[in-house]
């Protein structure tokens, strides 16, 4: 478990003061995967290196595994360091050594011995998908070959935390979901914590259970990564969440409908679960005086439960909307109205909450 009490970073430069990190309360739990997701400048890169001390905090406690890092000796600190692996964004290998080599590196600093060195070397490299480039050196490796050498060396002391900075940013899209495949695998293998900092939401998706927003040096928002997605509190979380799960009506489509003499009404559909197969707008039609008109929609899946949206035109009497309405929220399906100018007429928000509910 690695547990923030009121951390606080304070850079100083020439004179002036820049507080990276300002007053962070943060809980990750044992075999947690924590995603922390901001914009450059936030503080992510500043936060997650304070966890192993290469960042040393103005104020506040970090403890890991129950120990206060700060408090113990040079000596009892190079110790708990080996608990705690680093994957890097731009995978800091020694290019003048092997694969072998740049992996037995923790290994030698720790002095362990040969005999034992070689075994786990060849262990990891195979984990990793790498047992045939043990004597290739980093400048003969693709960037998914570096970053794989980056975690086997990471995982060679047997460490209960892993961190992850910015470990995918500077890979392709195709490399970087064989990466996330891999963190996952480390994680529900070994059971180790990990610490995974990104400004990529589909980062977070994939791979993390739990996720804090960060902004300006602060935790705005954490909670589950399903809890973020379906109900994100803040502007700065909301931003994100729309990069993975796009839910806005563009102006044309506004346009169009502002054409048509009917009476509109436009609303978001959010469902998860066992709500997720319903046919309810097919069964709206054929129970009320409505036409529907599915403006857009998606499903995505977030800790193996399926969670979509709809946007839904509905035309028609007022009377009858307002019973297709009613009648969604009654299946525990979350109902909201959009604002906008439909048919000569301004609609308003409104929520219908019924049951078990997602809240947006």
């Amino acid at each position: 478990m690695i547990q923030f009490n009121n951390v606080s970073k304070v850079f100083e430069s020439k004179g002036k003061k820049v507080t990276a990190l300002k007053n962070i309360q943060l809980t990750v739990e044992k075999g947690d995967i924590f995603g922390v997701i901001g914009f450059s400048g936030a503080g992510k890169s500043t936060l997650i290196r304070t966890i192993n001390l290469l960042e040393y905090p103005t104020a506040g406690e970090i403890l890991v595994n129950g120990i206060n890092l700060k408090e113990l000796s040079e000596k009892k600190l190079r110790e708990a360091k080996k608990n705690i692996g680093m994957i890097f964004q731009h995978f800091n290998l020694l290019e003048s050594k092997t694969v072998f080599e740049n992996v037995a590196m923790p290994l030698l600093l720790s002095n362990k011995k040969k005999k034992d060195i070689k075994p786990r070397v060849e262990e990891l490299l195979q984990f990793v998908g790498l047992e045939d480039k043990m004597e290739s050196y980093p400048n003969q490796l693709s960037g998914g070959q570096k970053q794989r050498v980056g975690i086997a060396r990471a995982l060679a002391t047997n460490p209960s935390v892993l961190l992850c900075d910015e470990a995918t940013s500077a890979l392709d899209p195709q490399t970087t979901e064989s990466i996330l495949r891999l963190l996952k695998r480390i994680n529900e293998e070994y059971r180790i914590t990990m610490v995974l900092i990104t400004h990529e939401m589909e980062v977070i998706k994939q791979v993390c259970n739990r996720v804090g927003v960060m902004e300006d040096g602060k935790i705005i928002e954490s909670g589950s990564v399903f809890d973020i997605f379906s109900q994100p509190r803040t502007v700065t979380a909301k931003n994100f969440v729309r990069s993975v799960v796009r839910d806005e009506i563009p102006s044309s489509v506004w346009e169009l409908l502002e054409t048509d003499d009917q009476y509109h009404k436009i609303f978001k559909i959010k469902f998860f679960g066992i709500h997720s197969g319903q046919p309810v707008i097919s069964q709206v039609a054929k129970r009320f005086d409505v036409q529907a008109n599915i403006l857009f929609g998606s499903i995505n899946e977030l800790q193996g439960v399926p969670f979509g949206h709809l946007i839904v035109d509905f035309s028609g009497p007022e009377t009858e909307i307002e019973k297709a309405r009613d009648y969604i929220a009654r299946q525990n399906i979350k109902v909201r109205e959009v604002t906008g100018n439909v048919g000569g007429k301004s609609a308003t928000n409104s929520h219908v909450h019924v049951g078990n509910l997602i809240h947006g």
